[in-house]
């Protein structure tokens, strides 16, 4: 049994070890963004906090585990220092595509909500939360991320804000909402994000995202135009139309469509490894015109539950002639890396622990989580395995159960590296005392 324990606690802390080499790389890119070296350090530690066994990833616990008195210089990384959140998430992209990056790749778009209290956090409103599945006051982001055969994580991210938010100014502005900021929707969003990645030469054959996202021409109609092929998940009743020589000049809905595959079109194919194991469903695909670039076409990529034949999926494709549907099916699957991807970033990271209400602090905290995640993907498919945990905090947390404790008591910083330069001391002049840490899914707003 002693020898068991001991093997287990090597191998928590390789991972550990593994992790901290991981981030200590996310470090490294963001020295040339910072002017100033406290500056830095302050961002360092924020971004080593995030991978850290830390119970609430915002600015009290952030400090404390830095070993700092004051949590003002974790909190001046998301408000006050001088540092661009779109320039880092370049960085964040070529790192991404230098670990992972392989003409395969597929783009992968879909959003997350983040549930909120309150109406002042910027983009808040009572909308459709993926998170909770359901309506509900929250903020959407929307997300781009990269699929490669040896791993996925985050590329990019925007902030949905409703039309509400637009047309009122004052509440905004007192968000720090750029005053130029125009309404755009989510298909928008994704669409610059997937345009910004491919000009910027990201290695993607195909894009592919949910119905939201595939039901929109506006969305689809410019991947066609660059020649970008998709996949994209689409409702029963999205139109579409025939042409010769795959069938007369005709209209459709999906679901009328592929009621005209023969019993023997299916194949009973795997889209991607699952918790339980290989997804496998039954595929077909129904080609459905010429497209206007030459040797392209568009189709229809049908799944169906091999026990339950009800359950149904449909997908618009835009693809060269030649595609075999083993790989319009690999794309398919792609799409579910995203989730995968959000779910861990927000348990693992604390993509979902920002606290504060401004646009400012929220795409820095979101691109901070990204890189954070990022770090440990690469640091998987280096050594093998699946993205690490989180490493464990030398500066225990204070239980949630306790009034209050000072951060002063939270202990030095780790040992590999010296002590950093503390904050200021709080309005008293001495070591701040904190408040207890708030678990809740739905923070204040």
């Amino acid at each position: 049994m002693r020898d068991m324990l001991a093997c287990t606690c090597r191998g928590e802390g390789a991972v550990a070890a593994e992790a901290e080499r991981a981030v200590e790389e996310g470090v490294a890119l963001l020295r040339g963004r910072f002017r100033r070296t406290r500056a830095h350090r302050h961002a360092a530690d924020y971004l080593r906090g995030l991978v850290a066994d830390v119970e609430r990833k915002n600015g009290w616990q952030l400090a404390e585990r830095a070993g700092y008195r004051h949590p003002r210089g974790i909190q001046r990384v998301l408000d006050r220092y001088a540092w661009d959140a779109e320039a880092v998430r370049d960085d964040l992209r070529a790192y991404v595509v230098a670990a992972l990056g392989d003409p395969r790749g597929v783009l992968v778009v879909d959003e997350t909500g983040f549930p909120k209290q309150g109406r002042h956090s910027v983009g808040v409103a009572r909308q459709y939360c993926g998170t909770l599945g359901k309506r509900a006051n929250c903020q959407v982001g929307v997300f781009l991320g990269y699929a490669g055969p040896t791993g996925h994580a985050g590329l990019d991210r925007a902030l949905y804000l409703p039309r509400e938010w637009i047309d009122d100014r004052e509440r905004a502005r007192a968000a720090s909402v750029p005053d130029d900021t125009a309404f755009q929707t989510k298909p928008a969003l994704a669409l610059a994000m997937v345009e910004r990645a491919l000009d910027a030469g990201v290695p993607a054959a195909w894009v592919t995202a949910d119905e939201v996202y595939g039901g929109d021409s506006g969305f689809r109609a410019p991947l066609e135009a660059r020649g970008q092929g998709y996949v994209l998940a689409v409702r029963s009743n999205q139109p579409l139309s025939t042409w010769p020589p795959y069938g007369a000049p005709d209209q459709w809905t999906a679901a009328s469509f592929a009621a005209t595959i023969p019993t023997d079109a299916w194949q009973r194919l795997s889209c991607g490894e699952g918790v339980q194991g290989p997804r496998r469903y039954e595929w077909a695909y129904l080609p459905a015109r010429p497209a206007v670039r030459e040797g392209w076409r568009h189709g229809l990529l049908v799944r169906r539950h091999p026990e339950r034949p009800g359950e149904v999926a449909f997908y618009l494709v835009y693809a060269p002639t030649d595609t075999a549907l083993e790989e319009l099916v690999r794309v398919a699957g792609a799409r579910l890396t995203i989730d995968d991807m959000v779910k861990l970033a927000k348990g693992q990271v604390g993509l979902d622990h920002y606290e504060g209400r401004g646009w400012q602090g929220w795409y820095r905290h979101i691109t901070r989580a990204l890189l954070a995640f990022a770090a440990l993907t690469v640091a998987a498919r280096q050594r093998g395995g699946p993205v690490l945990p989180p490493a464990r905090s030398t500066a225990p947390s204070p239980s949630p159960k306790c009034a209050a404790s000072s951060s002063a008591s939270s202990g030095p910083p780790r040992a590999h590296r010296p002590p950093p330069p503390q904050s200021p001391p709080g309005p008293a002049g001495g070591a701040a005392t904190r408040r207890s840490p708030r678990t809740a899914t739905a923070v204040a707003a």
